[in-house]
């Protein structure tokens, strides 16, 4: 086994092109999130196509620009991986395991992908160290197959709804949630994006538009306490509404299906009622207010991680 820092895999194989690297586990669900970014929108693209036809540890794989999200299976899962043709992948992820505080994954590639995760991927930032198995797993390019070991900081994913910060007269809750997020210096926690989620808007109650905000972290272990106080705190005090709702879900996915993922786009919902809701799929509030708030935030939490439909009215896609 050969161990290498990303500045020792920088000086051998020079500069390369990774801009993140970032792993999340949810243990009791068995999944992991990876968030990978490149200079490059065609390498993450085919990165993308070759692991989902190579499956392995694989589940799927969202591309945004130049942002891949990739969610996998814990544990090691046998991968289609050799020459490239309609069968198998030219590259491949072959497993995810927890150690400790840390996160390994480990690798396939050939050819050019084969440089992707022995030489561009060690290099980003967000990457402890590598392991390559054998001397020929540092020898990259042309028909070599090269396999590696990336461990990482040990992740989990955190995602925040926020609704009714505002009133008729002032406030926007997507401005303040986006000013949390940006204003977020604690350490061990990354902010890694937010989504605006359209709620009900025949709703009695409301300002104009009735949209909840999703604000989605990675958090080291034992920093959730800390990023939630912050929350809470930095929300609360820009609030300029008594209904402020603010609610939390710490996972990667829910553990079951909830009919509200519809009835906040589309029903009028009682409080008590979204307090039971969220009680069953593991979601709990953090606010001080105990108001309507938390219907809305409610929706945010359930819809903060489905993709642009969050943004639009039930049933409507891009």
């Amino acid at each position: 086994m050969i161990t290498l820092t990303p500045d020792e895999t920088r000086k051998r194989f020079g500069p390369m092109f990774s801009m993140k690297f970032l792993v999340m586990v949810d243990q009791k669900t068995g999944l992991a999130e990876i968030r990978e970014q490149c200079r490059a929108r065609g390498t993450i693209e085919w990165d993308a196509a070759n692991r989902m036809r190579a499956k392995g540890a694989a589940i799927s794989c969202d591309v945004e620009g130049t942002m891949m999200t990739m969610l996998a299976r814990l544990g090691t899962t046998l991968a289609k991986f050799g020459a490239a043709d309609r069968e198998i992948g030219g590259q491949a992820l072959e497993g995810v395991e927890v150690l400790g505080d840390e996160v390994v994954t480990t690798w396939a590639g050939i050819a050019g992908a084969g440089v992707g995760v022995a030489a561009c991927l060690p290099q980003a930032p967000g990457v402890i160290r590598v392991e390559y198995p054998a001397e020929e797993d540092l020898k990259i390019g042309g028909a070599r197959v090269n396999r590696v070991r990336i461990v990482s900081p040990l992740y989990e994913k955190v995602t925040i709804g926020i609704d009714d910060t505002d009133t008729r007269e002032e406030g926007a809750t997507w401005v303040l949630a986006l000013r949390c997020a940006e204003n977020c210096k604690i350490p061990g926690v990354e902010y890694l994006d937010m989504r605006l989620v359209q709620l009900n808007p025949a709703v009695p109650k409301k300002t104009t538009n009735c949209v909840g905000s999703a604000l989605n972290f990675a958090v080291r272990p034992g920093q959730v306490d800390t990023l939630l106080d912050y929350v809470r705190d930095f929300i609360e005090s820009g609030s300029v509404s008594n209904d402020t709702g603010i609610a939390v879900y710490r996972g990667i996915a829910f553990e079951k299906e909830s009919s509200y993922l519809k009835r906040v786009k589309t029903d009028i919902l009682a409080l008590e009622d979204a307090e039971t809701e969220a009680a069953r799929m593991g979601v709990r509030f953090i606010d001080s207010n105990g108001r309507k708030g938390r219907i809305g935030a409610l929706g945010a939490v359930l819809w903060g991680n489905k993709g642009a439909e969050a943004a639009g009215l039930y049933g409507e896609t891009l």
